[in-house]
């Protein structure tokens, strides 16, 4: 075997003339990986490779210690060096891309935020405050409520901005809305409460992680007065009682009443509760029972996703168990994106961003319903980054193949229900292109809709 790679190690051995130590060890270990170096197979003596490649014996004498000390070669007193057997395998070819990988031209999904609404310069402008004046403390773990600085700042902003009543040590900070919920579910089912109801229809995702903190889900019906309340028998349930997703309803007063009084524990999703176009916003669900009522944000839809930063205001008595149910998910985010949200809120930037935001959605919003074909009204009230076109399940069930030609992303109902007879349609997310491809995805849009065979 020496003697045939000594004699031909060019073919073996990517090396490049007048290399030293470093990339001697780069080639080997290439050639390793890729297996042209197998597994179990005697490699060249030093003396031999040394010849072969012009360089002093030293050198690949280091370089074959430096490999076995990383778990490359194997070494035994009296044997061969050879290559070794655990973790040398080539790396498989990748499969065929899934169909989270597809490539598409346009984009209308619900649920994002357009990524060049980003506020670059402010969020930049706020990090580097929070580096200058930090305390030292501040790098450290932190406290697993998060920041008590964001906790004081979202308390205000959040009594101010959305009627919330709090107080700071009832806010605790997760990774998102997502992180938030699988806490709260995981303390409710340490808590002895087992079963927790979503609005039908209502976001699949949400359903899964609920199932995954040992939750029973079960869906309750929703019409054009929001979650139909006396339809709920579970002890918990999950509700985006401002503007229902997907299909844009209100949860109206006289529910809201009913819902607060059945008893049960409510999550309140607010996940787009600064967007509403007509008039105010309507005010948080948690107002009226703090101690009923876990009320859920994030920075999601008004900043970016990719920030990880929600937060959950909480009744006395959950405070403890879902704090123990976070730090078994990962704990807060990190610690300066918090003080850089804070710092945002903190000097109006934050709300400039958010009022220069819906300014820029109420007008998509505005462009896509003079858009529609006539005899499509959207269901629900003109808020948040999505509406609801309603299809028969037939229809509704030609929509993939048809976005899929014109490459539009393009989400539909189904996915999201619990009675398979519930409503059908599309849930068109207007905020999710950037700026310049917003007219492209409209044009794509209406292109799909044009290809739909429609009783008109």
């Amino acid at each position: 075997m020496e003697e045939t790679w000594s004699s031909s190690v060019d073919a073996h051995l990517a090396w490049t003339p007048g290399g030293g130590r470093r990339e001697l060890a780069k080639a080997v270990r290439a050639a390793i990986r890729e297996g042209r170096w197998r597994p179990g197979a005697v490699v060249p003596s030093t003396r031999a490779l040394a010849h072969d490649l012009g360089v002093a014996r030293g050198t690949v004498t280091r370089v074959y210690a430096d490999l076995a000390a990383e778990g490359y070669l194997h070494t035994s007193q009296g044997a061969p060096t050879r290559v070794a057997t655990a973790g040398t395998e080539p790396l498989a070819a990748p499969g065929p891309a899934g169909r989270g990988e597809r490539r598409w031209r346009w984009t209308m999904m619900p649920g994002r935020p357009d990524p060049g609404l980003f506020p670059r310069t402010a969020w930049l402008a706020a990090t580097r405050r929070v580096l200058q004046h930090t305390a030292n403390s501040s790098f450290d773990y932190g406290d697993p409520r998060g920041s008590v600085v964001l906790r004081n700042t979202l308390a205000a902003y959040l009594a101010r901005s959305r009627g919330v009543r709090v107080d700071p040590a009832r806010v605790v900070i997760s990774s998102g809305y997502g992180q938030g919920l699988v806490a709260v579910c995981a303390a409710l089912r340490q808590l002895g409460i087992a079963e927790t109801a979503f609005e039908d229809p209502s976001v699949n995702r949400f359903h899964e992680l609920a199932e995954s903190a040992g939750q029973r889900v079960v869906g309750v019906p929703v019409d054009g007065d929001g979650l139909v309340v006396e339809r709920l028998a579970s002890p918990s349930v999950v509700v985006t009682a401002a503007h229902q997703s997907p299909t844009g309803v209100t949860l109206a007063p006289r529910r809201r009443t009913a819902l607060v009084r059945t008893g049960a524990v409510i999550v309140e999703d607010d996940y787009d509760g600064e967007f509403r176009y007509d008039r105010h916003q309507v005010g948080a669900l948690q107002a009226l029972a703090p101690e009923r009522v876990v009320y859920g944000g994030s920075a999601s839809k008004t900043l970016s996703p990719s920030l990880r930063l929600g937060w959950l205001v909480l009744p006395r008595s959950l405070v403890d168990p879902v704090v123990a149910a976070l730090t078994h998910t990962g704990g807060p985010p990190p610690t300066i994106n918090q003080l850089a949200l804070a710092d945002l809120i903190s000097s109006g930037g934050y709300d400039r961003h958010v009022r220069r935001c819906r300014t820029e959605y109420r007008s998509r919003r505005d462009r896509l319903v003079a858009a529609l074909p006539p005899g499509l009204p959207p269901p629900g009230i003109p808020a948040g980054l999505h509406l609801l076109l309603s299809l028969s399940p037939a229809t509704e069930a030609m929509v993939p193949a048809i976005a899929r030609r014109h490459s539009l992303e393009l989400a539909t109902v189904s996915p999201h229900r619990f009675d398979p007879d519930g409503p059908s349609g599309i849930v068109i997310g207007y905020a999710a292109s950037t700026r310049p491809a917003f007219g492209g995805a409209l044009d794509a849009l209406l292109a799909v809709l044009d290809d739909l065979p429609w009783d008109r």
